[in-house]
């Protein structure tokens, strides 16, 4: 949502901003466990670390959803 905006704001024609949004959507899960990975690299272990760890995957602005597959080590895991 927040490249969609920011493409708006710069008066980018709406269906260019379908097709981007689009494309970021279809590579947001592995985007977000290869900034994780470089950051923290395992599982966490306490409720604590995964909070940390949530938050940070947060202010980088991955939903909810794609955080608590890359946390939680879902099966479609590829790192």
């Amino acid at each position: 949502m927040r490249v969609a905006h920011e493409l708006r704001e710069h008066g980018v024609a709406e269906e260019l901003i379908e097709k981007a949004v689009t494309e970021l959507k279809d590579d947001e899960l592995g985007n977000a466990r290869a900034v994780w990975q470089k950051k923290f690299g395992e599982i966490p272990k306490t409720r604590e670390a995964w909070a940390k760890q949530a938050r940070f995957l947060q202010g980088r602005g991955f939903s909810f959803d794609i955080i608590k597959k890359v946390l939680n080590g879902s099966p479609d895991e590829t790192i």
